[in-house]
């Protein structure tokens, strides 16, 4: 699960997205989602429309208020007990950035979409 979450931490910092402590020691991390344009809020929107669960959270120091904080809370144990492994991880960050970039875009949600559904037909909840 570290390993993963490190893959994903650093996946997302090659998207332009900010790990607030420089990287992880554990399952979790705290991304810092101002530098790609958008707010936690509108970040964690955008990436449940293409299933990916993900929790808006405030940063340290946040200079934007609690209901549109600058960051995401994001985890690897649902993904690491599916069997997901750094590949899966660096898959998972750029499908991140590519949608956070672009919120707004429609075409890239769908494509989003679609890369997500093939992670989860290779990675099913139930065999």
């Amino acid at each position: 699960m570290v390993r993963d979450a490190r893959a994903l931490a650093a996946a997302l910092e090659d998207e332009g997205i900010r790990i607030v402590s420089g990287g992880t020691d554990s399952h979790l991390m705290l991304a810092d989602v101002r530098p790609v344009g958008i707010d936690g809020k509108k970040a964690e929107a955008v990436l449940d429309e293409v299933q990916i669960a993900v929790n808006k959270n405030q940063i340290p120091f946040d200079p934007n208020p609690p209901s549109a904080p600058s960051g995401l809370r994001l985890g690897t144990p649902a993904c690491s007990t599916l069997g997901m492994d750094e590949a899966e991880m660096r898959e998972i960050g750029s499908i991140i950035g590519d949608v956070v970039r672009t919120p707004d875009d429609e075409g890239a949600k769908e494509k989003a979409r679609g890369r997500v559904s093939d992670l989860m037909q290779r990675f099913p909840l139930y065999a």
